[in-house]
């Protein structure tokens, strides 16, 4: 059990948990304007994991098929025949639970909205067979964190998390995009859609700029809606974009149509750079 166990987290990519997971604690930051209760931190925490977990588990049990044709992901843990199906499909529920307690530990509000949240998630592993928006999707699925962790401490919604709900959206549908160029030639074979199988890597590429560029936009207005909300944003934030516009130069720069060796790197390390730096510096004016 601990093997299957092993496996599966492996699989999942349970580290990649840091792309939604400072969002969410930055949001909650903003929401509490200085530092959350620990208690709202622990279940913001739990329900963060258990939701990423029930996704990309579902998502493995969904493509499994798929996988297991493409040269690229033959060797993932289902296909590969490294853990069973029943396995993850009870890790898969089991995950789904946790986030659905640690709503209701949080708030009535939260505890409603879970099953959508749930949905949402679990959706994005089958918006490939019937349209090429499954990256803004996926976008949707992770911009649910701030939104979320919001929730989980003022108990309503407000403009600021929907806000940077939007530069999850932009951020995440961006970066996708950049990924999904290495299955151009797969997805149209399998009549999987995507903006690259649908418009070319290079097109793809275009867009994926676009899309960065809009968020960096709302990055750069999120100072004046957060006073809004009576939360002050400064140097430190300042700072962090800045930091976050290198960082998306470098993403688009390394990544070219006819040389998508460096897809990996633009995919996991720069962004969840970006996150984190992003976390770092809402926190640091937040509280300090």
């Amino acid at each position: 059990m601990l093997r299957q166990m092993r496996i599966i987290l492996e699989m999942i990519k349970f580290e990649h948990t840091l792309f939604a997971l400072p969002f969410a604690v930055m949001s909650a930051f903003l929401a509490a304007r200085g530092v959350p209760s620990l208690d709202k931190l622990f279940w913001i925490l739990v329900a963060m994991v258990g939701a990423r977990s029930c996704a990309m588990a579902f998502n493995r049990l969904a493509d499994a098929r798929y996988d297991a044709e493409n040269p690229r992901t033959k060797m993932r843990a289902v296909p590969a025949g490294l853990v069973s199906r029943r396995a993850v499909w009870v890790f898969t529920v089991v995950s789904g639970a946790l986030l659905i307690v640690a709503a209701w530990r949080l708030n009535p509000l939260a505890f409603a909205l879970s099953p959508v949240a749930l949905a949402t998630i679990m959706g994005y592993s089958l918006s490939k067979r019937f349209t090429s928006l499954s990256h803004a999707w996926l976008g949707l699925s992770l911009a649910i964190a701030p939104v979320g962790a919001w929730i989980a401490v003022r108990g309503r919604f407000d403009v600021l998390p929907l806000l940077l709900a939007a530069i999850v959206l932009l951020w995440v549908s961006g970066f996708d995009i950049i990924y999904a160029c290495q299955d151009v030639e797969f997805d149209r074979a399998r009549r999987l859609r995507s903006v690259p199988a649908r418009m070319g890597v290079r097109g793809a590429l275009v867009v994926s700029t676009w899309l960065h560029v809009v968020m960096f936009g709302l990055l750069a207005s999120l100072p004046m809606v957060a006073a809004s909300q009576d939360v002050r944003l400064g140097l430190p934030y300042g700072i962090g974009i800045l930091l976050v516009a290198a960082l998306l130069v470098y993403e688009h720069a390394i990544v070219k149509p006819h040389d998508l060796s460096r897809v990996n790197a633009a995919f996991f390390t720069l962004n969840g750079a970006i996150s984190l730096v992003l976390m770092g510096v809402c926190i640091v004016d937040v509280v300090f």
